[in-house]
């Protein structure tokens, strides 16, 4: 018997990374699922995003794990799209109680840029990151209100939105401010949803062992500055967690061992944000 027999969850991002981990691990604990991605790349992100055959993958690994899986493509930007999306699984399953915004990028880059150019990054990265994630809670928030039971809303921040990443430009100041803006977002929705039993909380990673910060481009922005990567390390004897440990948080968070927990910045972390 899972934590989450008979509920469905709306993920975004969940083509691969920490989309993937959460889709399966929800469907390991009884949880039917409905996953977007937008399947495409982003011409200012540095590194390939996920893929439709992934998302397919992601499917089929939560099918393996005894669940079903309503996996479409939908860009977070879109509220049209996501929309659709949310109904069709809804549809599908008959109900939603949980809603994950984990679809995000990260432009990091040590190449100049024009100042036109670093505006274009600001938007780009702080539309998927903070908008997006407004957009996918808000397409699927009425669908958790309209079932009765209460439910849960996690949003994926990181330690930046906490600690403060390093630069202001439109990648680094763009990313860290989208981040912290979801914190922002989770508190007043928080506030908003309480009444009818709905939880809003957020995890706070610090680096994790997905595409996203093992790309070329990362590695490269990191390794620029001697400071930067000092200011990047973790206190606790990890350079970066895995995607089932910000899991875990989320499956906490979502599950009846947090029923009670609403308003929450919770850092998975290693001591990032401490220090």
């Amino acid at each position: 018997m899972g934590q989450l027999d008979g509920k469905v969850a709306f993920i975004t991002g969940a083509a691969r990374g920490q989309g993937r981990s959460h889709a399966v691990l929800l469907a390991e604990q009884g949880a039917d699922i409905i996953g977007i991605d937008v399947c495409e790349d982003n011409p200012y992100n540095a590194y390939p995003l996920g893929t439709y055959e992934e998302l397919q993958e992601t499917r089929a690994l939560v099918e393996k794990a005894g669940r079903r899986m309503v996996a479409l493509k939908a860009d977070v930007r879109d509220f049209g799209q996501v929309k659709a999306a949310v109904d069709k699984g809804v549809e599908e399953f008959g109900r939603l109680d949980i809603s994950i915004s984990n679809a995000g990028i990260a432009p990091m880059s040590w190449a100049e840029r024009s100042e036109e150019e670093d505006v274009e990054i600001w938007r780009a990265v702080v539309d998927v990151n903070l908008t997006g994630a407004w957009i996918a809670a808000k397409a699927a928030v009425p669908h958790i209100q309209a079932g009765g039971r209460g439910g849960a809303v996690v949003l994926i921040s990181s330690s930046s939105g906490l600690k403060g990443f390093s630069g202001y430009g439109g990648a680094g100041g763009g990313y860290g401010a989208a981040k912290a803006g979801l914190l922002g977002l989770m508190r007043s929705m928080a506030n908003a949803l309480a009444p009818e039993s709905i939880r809003v909380n957020a995890v706070v990673p610090t680096a994790v062992n997905t595409m996203m910060a093992t790309n070329e481009a990362m590695t490269a922005f990191i390794n620029g500055d001697p400071a930067r990567a000092k200011h990047m390390a973790n206190p606790m004897p990890v350079g970066m967690v895995e995607p089932i440990d910000i899991s875990q948080a989320v499956l906490y968070l979502v599950g009846d061992s947090g029923r009670y927990v609403t308003g929450v910045a919770l850092p998975v972390d290693a001591g990032f944000v401490n220090k």
